[in-house]
């Protein structure tokens, strides 16, 4: 018996079954109060910051929305804002569409399907600090792609992308794209290969091509995975902070200021911290802009879901 036992008769679990029971309950509560503390508490309290005169130390003399006001008169900001806009289009779709051709290839049982995941899934192991530093290398006039050039014989070849205010935000654009593409990747070849084979089948029997099957039969069945990749990749981009201090350091000029870039530099360099504080409440907004309504959309298909069952 698993219970104590006094004459005969059961009075219940023993402490070391009680103990035993509460243990995941003992060992989630500190997270779960460390996040509640880190989220909600710290989130509340920049938001009232936001809303004070604080400048290089914390001050609690209320102002209104007068952090806000400023922040979007800034012509710095209004210019991390338009970057993160152009780099979110051009960074999810080219990560998604890549991504996306190399999981179609994979899924072709091509022989060292193992070695090629590893190939493309490694830019996912280093962190954005050091892609952000060796694709800097590479993008470096003086002893990158261009100097590997010219020392071939293409004396006139140049290529300065980082270095050019006009073309900057794309060299972080593909920069980021080769970090994300794998990721991309593995979420899409999981969701081609949990696809049913009698659908495959069924396809191939009424004479479909591949790529018609792919296209009429196989990612209108993944559909739910390109919402899934494209929400992780938009919180990837409304963050990105350290790609862009290791490869341009938002410049040339402010011409690659991102929103992070621009909270680090109020908070830490310029001590305005109200104002800072306004920036990140904005980041905080753009992030539930994207998150409130995917939860929503996820509840709403889990619940059709389990009524269909």
């Amino acid at each position: 018996m698993s219970t104590a036992e006094v004459d005969g008769g059961q009075v219940g679990p023993t402490w070391r079954e009680r103990l035993t029971k509460a243990s995941p309950v003992l060992v989630l509560v500190p997270s779960l109060a460390a996040s509640f503390v880190y989220i909600f508490v710290f989130t509340l309290w920049t938001l009232y910051i936001s809303l004070s005169n604080s400048s290089l130390l914390p001050s609690y003399d209320f102002v209104g929305l007068n952090n806000y006001a400023a922040l979007w008169s800034n012509r710095r900001w209004n210019i991390a804002y338009s970057n993160l806009f152009l780099f979110s289009a051009f960074y999810i779709v080219g990560a998604m569409a890549i991504g996306l051709l190399l999981a179609i290839l994979i899924d072709q049982r091509v022989r060292g399907e193992a070695m090629w995941r590893t190939i493309f899934l490694y830019p996912l192991a280093v962190s954005f600090i050091v892609t952000g530093t060796v694709w800097s290398w590479l993008y470096n006039p003086v002893d990158g792609i261009q100097m590997l050039v010219r020392s071939l014989g293409w004396t006139d070849f140049n290529f300065a992308l980082a270095s050019d205010r006009n073309t900057a935000i794309y060299a972080i654009i593909i920069t980021g794209i080769w970090q994300s593409s794998g990721f991309a990747m593995a979420l899409f070849l999981a969701g081609l290969r949990s696809v049913d084979p009698d659908l495959v089948k069924a396809a191939q029997i009424d004479g479909a091509s591949t790529f018609r099957t792919y296209r009429k039969v196989i990612l209108p069945v993944i559909a739910p995975i390109f919402l899934a990749v494209a929400v992780i990749q938009i919180q990837f981009a409304i963050k990105t902070f350290d790609l862009v201090a290791a490869l341009t350091r938002g410049g040339p000029g402010i011409s690659t200021t991102f929103p992070a870039i621009y909270v680090y530099d109020l908070m830490f360099q310029r001590g305005q911290i109200g104002e800072g504080a306004a920036a990140a409440m904005m980041m905080l907004a753009a992030l539930a802009v994207v998150l409130v309504p995917y939860s929503l959309y996820v509840v709403w298909r889990r619940r059709k879901e389990s009524r269909h069952d």
